[in-house]
């Protein structure tokens, strides 16, 4: 008998009992005094028939579909945050449920029609993601309904949200250099107007003020974050008379400008410069010679956190409220070979 033949009569029947009794055992409905015993033969028979409850019979009863949505921009089609889908999944899979990824390819009008899709398959909640961190409104269409904003903030002070905590980045950033002994440095910073390129500097700034590095001996140039955007800022940093012996690139296809400007200037590295980068793509971190010394963007763990946060309200009693929560997760240092002392 194939698993779409067998029904609760079938296993009421093998089992002895009445449907209702395999419905409250199945179910695991509360308050219903029934023996071990009788659980057991029920539970027996159902494994032994292949029985599976019809989820759309689950869904009436219970008001859930066991789903949850994750509406995204570009997580779904990049190598880069794939981890953030991989941490929430693991979470809905702990509560027996599915986690179901649209993409929206920032189409507002898609990304409408995607939601709407989610709430007419009556998911318990969605998880509303960006690709990287900003400032996003949640959609009207979410109203009501129980969501985080995983790698985003909201001002929205009802929605709860997850970041990486960008300040401490750029200070630990820093950390790594000042530690090495560095007192002359820079920073090769994104040009975009996003929370990461400010609060990234604003970090590396502070932990260089705190070690007692003057202001005049810190330089930040700015360009586009990429490989072709970072390479002039960084020929002209190098090129500085007091040129800095440790640089912090705004991320890793940035640091890869650094290694490029530096070969061509003559510069070895780390022997005449130390690079830090961030994001930890290690495509890049470990195909560079020598290894790069980067920040681990924490996307699994904000997944998880996201999912873990939207289950809270999910489960929540009816009526009762769900404290608002936000959190800024630790980016953590990844030691290579791109790192030591300055020359003397």
């Amino acid at each position: 008998m194939t698993q779409s033949r067998v029904t609760i009569r079938d296993v009421a029947a093998a089992a002895g009992v009445s449907i209702t009794t395999v419905s409250h055992v199945l179910t695991n409905a509360s308050g219903k005094r029934i023996a071990a015993e009788t659980r057991s033969r029920v539970h027996r028979a159902a494994d032994e028939l292949g029985y599976a409850a019809n989820p759309v019979a689950r869904t009436l009863r219970t008001r859930r579909s066991q789903s949850v949505g994750l509406v995204g921009d570009e997580i779904a089609t990049t190598p880069f945050a794939g981890k953030i889908i991989l941490g929430a999944q693991d979470v809905v899979r702990t509560h027996d449920a599915v986690l179901l990824v649209t993409n929206t390819a920032y189409d507002v009008e898609l990304e409408q029609r995607e939601i709407r899709a989610l709430l007419d398959r009556r998911v318990d909640g969605v998880l509303y993601a960006a690709m990287y961190h900003r400032v996003v409104a949640v959609p009207p269409e979410l109203r009501g309904e129980p969501v985080v904003v995983l790698n985003a903030r909201t001002e929205d002070p009802t929605v709860s949200w997850v970041v990486p905590d960008e300040y401490t980045g750029g200070w630990d950033a820093a950390d790594v250099l000042v530690r090495a002994g560095h007192r002359v440095l820079g920073m090769i910073n994104d040009e975009d107007d996003i929370p990461a390129s400010h609060l990234r500097e604003a970090g590396f700034r502070a932990r260089c003020a705190a070690a007692a590095v003057p202001d005049a001996d810190v330089t930040v140039m700015f360009g586009a974050p990429n490989t072709d955007g970072a390479f002039e800022p960084a020929i002209r940093m190098l090129s500085q008379g007091e040129r800095p012996t440790g640089v912090f690139a705004f991320n890793d296809r940035m640091a890869m400008s650094v290694y490029r400007a530096a070969a061509m200037l003559g510069l070895r590295i780390p022997t005449d410069l130390s690079v830090v980068g961030f994001d930890n793509l290690e495509i890049i971190t470990e195909g560079l010679y020598p290894g790069l010394t980067s920040l681990t963007l924490p996307h699994y763990e904000m997944g998880a956190w996201a999912a873990e946060q939207l289950y809270a309200q999910i489960d929540a009693p009816a009526g009762a409220p769900v404290p608002v929560r936000t959190a800024k997760l630790r980016c953590p240092v990844v030691h290579r070979a791109s790192v030591t002392s300055p020359p003397r």
